[in-house]
C-alpha cells in the first residue's frame, strides 16, 4: 500500500504546487474539484492532497457531510491548515508601517501597526518593521516560511531598489531588498535562516495580486487596479494571473498621467498628474480642510466622506476628484482594455460615495462608451498591500512546496 501511494505521489509531484495554489485561492474546495482542475486521476489527486497535508499546509476532511438530497459518495473537502505555517508581511507608507503574520488563503493571523515618522535612512524603519514581525512570531510560536515587504515606490528589478519613493524622505534608488534581507538576518527572525531573502515590491502591485487571488479581482483575466493610499496614486495590471511589471519592474506608473494640464506641479516635474490631483491631500485641500496631526491623511479623508458628505464643500471636492480619476481611468481603459477595474484606498471611498458619476465619466471618455463599459468595483480586502506582500513571500512555496519544506 505504501509503495502504491509513493508511486502515485511520484507521478503527481509536479502537481503539488498547482494543487496548493488551487486550495490557497479557494478554487479547489473538494478533492473531486482538485482532480478535475489538475487533470489527474482520483488516486493521484488523493496522494497529492495527502502529501500537502503531511507537510502541514492543508487539511483533508475524509468524512464530509453530504448535502441533503445529493447522490453518491461525497468528496473529501480541502482546507488550508488553520494552524499551519505563516509568512511575515510588512508595509511601509508615508505615515508609518504595519507588520503581520499571514497564513495560506490570505488569512491574517496577527498584526502589529506601528506609527512613526519615516526617517530619511530607510534602514531604521525597515529594522523596526522586522523587529515587530519577529515579535509576532515569538508571541504566536508559528513557523515562518518567508518574508515580504510592500513599499510606496516602483521597485526596480532585479536589483530591488526603490527608484521613486516620492512621498518618503528616502533617497532615490534606496536598496530596500538588501536592507530588508539584512534586517531579517540581524533580527534572527524565528524560522528563517540567515540566508533568507526578503521579497520586496510596489504596494499597489502587491495589492492587485492579493485582490486577484482573494478579493474583488478573482476570476478576472485582465485586471486593472488603481489606488491611492496615504499619499500619491498607483496602478497595477494582472494578466492571466501574473503581475505585468514591464521589463524592469516599472510598469503602470499611472500616478503620472496628466488629468489637469493647468494643475498642481508634480514631484516628477510635470503638472496636474493623478498623483497630486486625486490623492488624500488633494481631497482635503479641495474640501477646504487643513490636515490634522491625528491620524493619516487617508483616514482623515475617509472620515470626512463618511461623516460630512452632505456638506457642499465636501461633496464638491469628491466630485472634482471623481472627475479627474475618471479621466485617468478612461485613458487606461482605452490602452489596456481590461475586463475589470478595481479601486482601492480613497478611490474606493469615492466610488462608494457616487458610483454612477465615476462610471459615467469613464464611459463618456472611453473609446467604446457605455456599450463597452468595463465593470468598476471597490477593492474587497482590508490591508490588501499587506496581504499582497504575503502572497509574494508565499510564492516560492506555491511554486514548489517540497523544495521549501521537503
Amino acid at each position: 500500500m505504501t509503495q502504491t501511494r509513493t508511486t502515485r505521489l511520484e507521478r503527481g509531484r509536479g502537481a503539488l504546487g498547482p494543487a496548493l495554489e488551487l486550495v490557497h485561492t479557494g478554487r479547489a474546495p473538494t478533492r473531486a474539484v482538485l482532480t478535475s482542475e489538475l487533470g489527474v486521476t482520483r488516486a493521484t489527486a488523493g496522494a497529492v492532497a495527502a502529501e500537502l497535508e503531511a507537510l502541514g499546509l492543508i487539511q483533508v476532511d475524509a468524512r464530509p457531510g453530504a448535502p441533503a438530497g445529493s447522490q453518491g459518495r461525497p468528496s473529501h473537502r480541502l482546507f488550508v491548515a488553520p494552524d499551519g505555517p505563516v509568512v511575515l508581511a510588512a508595509q511601509i507608507h508615508a505615515d508609518g508601517f504595519r507588520a503581520a503574520l499571514v497564513g495560506l488563503g490570505g488569512r491574517m493571523v496577527a498584526t502589529a501597526p506601528g506609527c512613526m515618522t519615516v526617517p530619511s535612512d530607510p534602514s531604521h524603519i525597515i529594522d523596526a518593521v522586522v523587529e515587530a514581525g519577529a515579535g509576532l512570531l515569538r508571541e504566536t510560536g508559528r513557523r515562518c516560511l518567508g518574508a515580504g515587504l510592500a513599499v510606496p515606490s516602483a521597485v526596480a528589478e532585479p536589483e530591488g531598489t526603490a527608484l521613486n519613493p516620492l512621498h518618503l524622505s528616502w533617497p532615490a534608488g534606496a536598496p530596500v531588498r538588501t536592507l530588508f534581507t539584512e534586517a531579517l538576518a540581524k533580527a534572527g527572525v524565528p524560522g528563517l535562516g540567515s540566508a533568507a531573502v526578503g521579497i520586496t515590491g510596489n504596494d499597489v502591485n502587491l495589492a492587485a495580486l492579493a485582490e486577484h487571488r482573494h478579493g474583488a479581482g478573482r476570476g478576472a483575466k485582465h485586471l486593472l487596479c488603481v489606488a491611492t493610499g496615504h499619499r500619491g496614486v498607483g496602478g497595477a495590471l494582472v494578466l492571466d494571473g501574473k503581475l505585468h511589471s514591464g521589463s524592469s519592474g516599472l510598469a503602470l506608473e499611472v500616478g503620472h498621467l496628466t488629468v489637469n494640464p493647468a494643475g498642481l506641479p508634480c514631484h516628477c516635474g510635470s503638472r496636474g498628474c493623478l498623483d497630486v490631483e486625486a490623492d488624500p491631500l488633494a481631497f482635503l485641500t479641495a474640501a477646504g480642510r487643513e490636515p490634522g496631526p491625528e491620524g493619516s491623511l487617508l483616514q482623515q479623508s475617509r472620515d470626512l466622506i463618511r461623516s460630512e458628505y452632505g456638506d457642499p464643500s465636501v461633496r464638491a471636492a469628491a466630485e472634482l476628484l471623481i472627475d479627474r480619476l475618471g479621466l485617468g481611468i478612461a485613458g487606461l481603459v482605452n490602452i489596456l482594455n481590461p475586463d475589470r477595474v478595481i479601486l482601492g484606498g480613497l478611490h474606493r471611498e469615492l466610488l462608494d460615495a457616487d458610483p454612477e458619476r465615476l462610471r459615467a465619466v469613464v464611459a463618456d471618455r472611453s473609446l467604446w462608451g457605455r456599450s463597452g463599459s468595463v465593470p468598476i468595483l471597490p477593492c474587497g480586502l482590508d490591508h490588501n498591500s499587506l496581504i499582497g506582500a504575503a502572497e509574494a513571500a508565499w510564492q516560492p512555496v506555491l511554486d514548489d512546496p517540497l523544495a521549501v519544506l521537503g
